[in-house]
């Protein structure tokens, strides 16, 4: 499907004139009007048109919001009341963003299972998948960082305890800490840094989703077959298919999206963060944000003194690992066969991974203490294990179904074929 030209033809004489100076409506026409896409795509391809309106509002809430925060340890929490309490709908701008950043990514998980679930990171879109990989890290800078901008009780001790991970990197982790904080403790320097970053990055994101969007452009969408498209029959126009489905799937988005808005606003954020920010009084469990509790049990299963594994600095390696593993899915998968749905045994594995993942969610919500680590423990090895042992092996001694001639024949069935 690359190299596909719009055949959009300018009619009036504005047009003719724009097209040939900066031909924008030539642009939007040939990505998102006559883009061939393929024509067996389900809801679970809505999730990239989705993440791209949550970043949108992310955007525009967040702007409006930084008019009125005051980056300052004596204000910052003052700051956040008052645009509760005093800014005209600031509780909503609040709350669409809080909310907002949970439900960014809710889908972003959605995405990404569906990406590897379909095999949508194999040739010729090993690219597209690193993208939305440096997509997902720049998300998660942005969500930590935005985490400690209301100064509450959990803010303040969660960016203590993440920022002193990075003194176990040996001989520049000490500098990287200081740097992150602008001293030696969690202050007023880091919280202007964190507020800086948490303005600018986001922008960054949109330049590096833009790279990804073009890259799909460029190198076709995958879709649940993991077959290319060979003929006509096999796509469909982007407009009004593929619109129609995503402005649905959106929608029903935004109805779950506004129930938490409306109704349980502070359903996903911790009690303690409503708290103002006290360095001499540490609360009774850290914990970041769900959606990094993954991530934050794997840190904790090696780290922490209990069981048979310790190791602060084999923590900090394997959290961010952990990343690194996701980065090299295209080369690590061995099997010439995209999508789950012909690879009965892949399919089985990725529901445990997906299990795995929750259940690692969970541990990061629990004490570190007793069987919660050793769980952790167990549910780490798996993790890598998916990618190191079951990915490469699998790929080698599975036997797939029969894949499809075409997309066509996938839909319609054979004698369609």
């Amino acid at each position: 499907m690359s190299g596909v030209h719009s055949p959009y033809t300018p009619k009036a004489a504005w047009e003719r004139w724009l097209d040939q100076r900066l031909p924008l409506p030539r642009f939007v026409h040939g990505s998102f009007i006559a883009y061939p896409v393929p024509r067996n795509l389900n809801y679970a391809y809505t999730f990239g048109g989705i993440l791209t309106m949550m970043l949108a509002a992310q955007i525009v809430t967040g702007v409006a919001m930084a008019m009125h925060y005051a980056p300052d340890t004596a204000l910052a929490f003052l700051s956040v009341e008052k645009i509760m309490r005093d800014v005209n709908h600031g509780w909503l701008l609040r709350y669409l963003h809080s909310n907002g950043a949970s439900f960014f990514f809710i889908a972003v998980y959605i995405h990404m299972a569906r990406g590897l679930y379909y095999g949508s990171y194999k040739a010729p879109r090993e690219l597209l998948w690193v993208l939305g990989c440096i997509n997902f890290l720049l998300l998660m800078a942005i969500g930590f960082m935005g985490y400690v901008l209301p100064w509450g009780q959990m803010s303040f001790w969660g960016a203590t305890v993440i920022t002193g991970f990075f003194s176990a990197i040996p001989l520049v982790g000490d500098w990287i800490q200081q740097l992150l904080l602008g001293g030696f403790a969690v202050d007023n320097p880091t919280l202007n840094r964190f507020f800086a970053l948490h303005y600018l990055l986001p922008f960054m994101l949109t330049g590096v989703v833009a790279l990804h969007i073009w890259t799909l452009h460029v190198v076709g969408q995958n879709n649940p077959t993991g077959i290319e498209v060979k003929s006509k029959t096999d796509v469909v126009p982007f407009t009004p298919h593929a619109t129609v489905k995503d402005l649905f799937g959106a929608s029903a988005f935004l109805v779950v999206f506004a129930y938490f808005v409306f109704y349980i606003p502070n359903y996903l954020g911790h009690p303690d963060n409503y708290t103002v920010a006290n360095p001499l009084k540490t609360p009774a469990h850290i914990v970041p944000e769900w959606y990094f509790l993954p991530f934050y049990a794997i840190l904790r299963a090696i780290t922490f003194n209990v069981g048979p594994i310790n190791s602060k600095l084999g923590g900090v390696l394997c959290m961010f690992g952990a990343i690194v593993m996701l980065f090299l899915v295209p080369w690590l998968d061995t099997s010439k066969v995209r999508s789950a749905v012909y690879r009965p045994w892949y399919k089985l594995f990725f529901w445990l991974f997906a299990a795995d993942c929750i259940l690692l969610g969970w541990l990061g919500s629990q004490p570190a203490e007793g069987s919660f680590v050793l769980m952790a423990q167990i549910a780490t090895l798996f993790y890598f294990a998916f990618f190191l042992i079951v990915m490469p092996v699998l790929g080698l001694i599975e036997t797939p179904r029969r894949l499809p001639n075409s997309i066509t024949e996938a839909v319609l069935g054979e004698k369609h074929g």
